[in-house]
């Protein structure tokens, strides 16, 4: 399977100010890839030199095998989903969505402008709104017509700035499911930009985990999430807990800041020295007391936030810091529920915590 998309060594720099540094990569045909990372960190800088909008300062930018430096966005076999769809309001649903085949060369009949325009509308189930203005459109409707007219002309790569950012929260996730299905149903490749790691994950098949224009770790989103591989992607993918702590010679015994040891099982590749314990909050649980033989932290609970089928815990430990811990409701018993101000104990498995070099927090 040859990849529809690749970078070789591409490095784009504005002035003095160097957006992304040095970047190879994949995507495979059909892949649906999430570019995750905070402001600043590149993501959109590749997505847009993906369709054209930029040029790289140098190295190689390939869609479908083909080098694409130098062309323009219209000759590129690539679509863009806007953040604020860009659609024009004088034109009805069925206009704005034929609009690019319309100016295509040569020309292309009107009739079959119009049953592409009818299929594309099917496909995101906006069937009966062809002649609907854009200002009689919900903000998801609007969203959908934005997609037909990107998918109208199949094209090879679909790229989605943010597209949802500005949907509410229910619609948002609707939006997923359905941009994730007519992904399948199309079987073309989606490039996503996003700074929410929930959507990345639930999204893409591939997150391409970026900081200060470098990748720091392409993958599934289990992998990413399960098996980061710095203390950056650990971070900013989910929520941890860091104890700041000291691995011994042994390479296995690691001596925290409130004095006490923990055996983290060997480590390989990590060299002794100070280093970082990182521990998801659903890795942690709560108990009133320390059960025979378990490894863990006692501490108290400063506060409890409710959130439905889950609860969230921040634990005070003394020397260590605080805690967040989330709990899953489901699995407890109504008085196992434990309240601000009560002591409790936080039991974890240490070899199955991340450990990383100090050095890796950049």
């Amino acid at each position: 399977m040859h990849n529809d998309i690749e970078f070789r060594s591409v490095t784009k720099n504005y002035g003095a100010v160097t957006a992304v540094s040095d970047v190879d990569l994949q995507v495979p045909k059909g892949a649906f890839l999430a570019l995750l990372g905070p402001s600043g960190c590149g993501k959109t800088t590749c997505l847009r030199m993906i369709g054209g909008f930029e040029q790289p300062t140098s190295g190689t930018v390939l869609i479908s095998g083909r080098e694409m430096n130098g062309i323009a966005p219209y000759r590129r076999p690539v679509n863009m989903v806007f953040q604020h769809y860009a659609l024009f309001p004088h034109l009805n649903v069925e206009q704005n969505v034929g609009y690019g085949l319309k100016q295509m060369r040569p020309r292309i009949e009107a009739s079959e402008i119009a049953r592409k325009v009818a299929l594309a509308l099917e496909m995101v189930r906006l069937g009966g709104f062809a002649q609907r203005r854009v200002h009689e459109l919900s903000g998801g409707q609007q969203q959908r017509v934005a997609l037909a007219r990107a998918i109208v002309n199949k094209p090879a790569v679909l790229l989605l700035d943010e597209p949802l950012a500005a949907l509410d929260r229910k619609l948002r996730t609707a939006m997923q499911i359905e941009l994730q299905t007519l992904q399948r149903e199309l079987g073309i490749t989606f490039v996503l930009v996003t700074h929410d790691q929930e959507e990345a994950l639930s999204m893409a098949d591939l997150v391409c985990v970026m900081n200060t224009g470098s990748i720091r770790q392409l993958g599934t989103p289990q992998e990413v999430y399960d098996r980061p591989t710095d203390l950056f992607v650990a971070d900013f993918v989910g929520k941890t807990n860091r104890v700041t702590a000291m691995l011994e010679a042994d390479g296995r015994t690691l001596r925290l800041a409130d004095g006490s040891a923990l055996n983290v099982g060997e480590r390989r590749g990590l060299a002794a020295g100070d280093a970082i314990l990182a521990i998801r909050p659903e890795a942690i649980r709560v108990d009133r007391h320390a059960k025979p033989g378990a490894t863990g932290f006692q501490g108290t609970v400063t506060n409890r936030i409710f959130l439905g089928s889950t609860a969230e815990y921040s634990v005070a430990v003394p020397g260590l810091g605080d805690f967040l811990i989330t709990s899953d409701r489901r699995n407890l018993h109504e008085s196992e529920l434990v309240e601000p101000g009560q002591t409790v104990f936080l039991g974890f498995d240490p070899t199955t915590a991340h450990l990383f070099p100090v050095s890796s927090t950049a």
